[in-house]
């Protein structure tokens, strides 16, 4: 992170810093809750909040230098924190020449600013720090715009008046004019401004996809799309059935555009399987709504397979917050249990015994296959697992393609599993297939009368 940082100098004047600010502090402050969780979700350990923000500081190449875990019995409105706590970190930072603290916690204007000035050095909460990742990691022109439009809805309430020697732009006409806008003024003009034409920008991608989603629909492949929270292995299963090279290392949010790929499953059916952007626990609002457009990818897809990471010890958490998300999309719970499909990965990274333990418990558990998808194990289960949700009942047809309907192989090869096939002298070809009952009428109508034939005219 360079001293002078374009995206934050709008938000926060830049500080006289004694420090380098590529050396970071890391806190994790917990509010002490009087009564558990009302909705009755899976909370997590204060020790694994604070690993996934030393992860997500690490995965923008910060130098972590300190963390700690700070109880927080009553928070205070204009730092958060206390005043002995204050002062703890602040010696932290004097004694590990740290000019960057990273507070994984959402942080008011005033709380970051008021915070600045206590340890002259940057600051930077949750929010913050996932829009620096996202805007890292955003390759495509459709990432950037989005990263772009949720870091300037987050700068818009964080505008302080920093410029003391700019008084009021002069304001009317002829002498007598009042006074016109303060600099503040103008800059969230400005913000606005450019705020409302991104919003158009994404306007125009989120049409661009719907006209692709037709498209696709012409030509009706299921699409199977693949979620869950950050670091859980989409990327590598993804890789691993389709052979794509997608980046896939062990690292937050390694990937962020989405990416589609047509594939074929072992038993021949075509589908797009989309792997999508990894979620978190907190997720800014202001990504949710940038990136309304690439998840709604996932509100079209046939199937969701949720991939989680059972080596996690707070797996659970994760995949509480994971379906919270989907819930916040428009799936609802019994709409997922009919379209989600859980995928335990990194079955590997457990010891042996825990490992056949949790095979064991997959295979008894109704929506759910444990896979490693670094290794391979259990792919090929999953893959027959999605064929079977996507054929629904198959039921078996036996045709005879005249020269004249030829033109309809292509069709049965993608859109159903082909056991068998004749040609004949005189053209046409005789070809046994298992399809969807929908397919079959399908096929029905494209062949017409007089094109089926039984079972018994393949005996010779």
């Amino acid at each position: 992170m360079s001293k002078r940082d374009t995206s934050q100098d709008s938000i926060v004047p830049e500080l006289e810093k004694r420090r380098d600010d590529s050396r970071a502090v890391v806190i994790a402050p917990v509010i002490k809750k009087g009564k558990s969780d009302a909705n009755g979700a899976v909370s997590r350990s204060d020790e694994a909040r604070l690993a996934e923000a030393i992860g997500l500081a690490r995965a923008i190449d910060l130098d972590v230098v300190f963390s700690a875990v700070v109880p927080v019995s009553q928070p205070k409105p204009g730092t958060l924190l206390g005043t002995g706590k204050i002062a703890e970190i602040k010696t932290a930072l004097d004694a590990n020449d740290a000019g960057l603290v990273i507070v994984d916690h959402p942080l008011t204007p005033v709380q970051q600013r008021n915070l600045e000035k206590e340890w002259n050095a940057k600051v930077i909460d949750r929010t913050g720090l996932i829009l620096e990742i996202f805007g890292r990691r955003a390759s495509t022109k459709e990432g950037t715009l989005q990263v772009e439009l949720a870091h300037l809805n987050y700068q818009k309430g964080r505008l302080v008046r920093s410029w003391t020697h700019l008084e009021r732009q002069r304001g009317g006409a002829g002498f007598m004019g009042g006074p016109g806008e303060t600099q503040i003024e103008a800059d969230r003009r400005l913000l606005q401004e450019r705020i409302v034409r991104l919003e158009r920008e994404l306007e125009q991608v989120r049409r661009t996809r719907q006209l692709h989603r037709a498209k696709r629909k012409k030509v009706p492949h299921p699409i199977v799309a693949l979620v869950g929270y950050t670091n859980a292995g989409k990327s590598t299963l993804f890789n691993r059935i389709t052979g794509a090279g997608v980046l896939a290392e062990d690292m937050l949010f390694a990937t962020l555009d989405p990416t589609l790929r047509r594939m074929k499953l072992p038993q021949g059916r075509t589908v797009i399987l989309s792997d999508t952007v990894g979620f978190i626990s907190d997720l800014p609002t202001h990504l949710v709504a940038a990136f309304r457009a690439t998840l709604e990818e996932v509100l079209e897809a046939d199937l969701i397979l949720h991939v989680r990471d059972m080596s996690d010890p707070d797996n659970g958490a994760q995949a509480s917050d994971v379906l919270r998300i989907l819930a916040d999309l428009g799936i609802d719970e019994k709409d997922g249990a009919e379209r989600i499909l859980e995928v335990w990965n990194k079955i590997d990274d457990l010891p042996e015994e825990a490992r056949e333990a949790l095979v064991q418990k997959a295979a008894t558990t109704p929506n759910t296959m444990a896979v490693s998808a670094l290794t391979g194990e259990g792919v090929d289960r999953l893959l027959d697992e999605v064929n079977r949700r996507l054929s629904g009942v198959l039921v078996d047809r036996d045709v005879v393609l005249p020269v004249d309907k030829l033109q309809l192989l292509p069709w049965l090869y993608d859109h159903s599993i082909v056991d068998e096939r004749e040609d004949q002298e005189d053209g046409s070809v005789r070809i046994s297939v298992r399809l969807t009952e929908t397919e079959a009428a399908e096929l029905d109508r494209r062949l017409g009368q007089g094109a089926k034939r039984p079972l018994e005219d393949w005996e010779r």
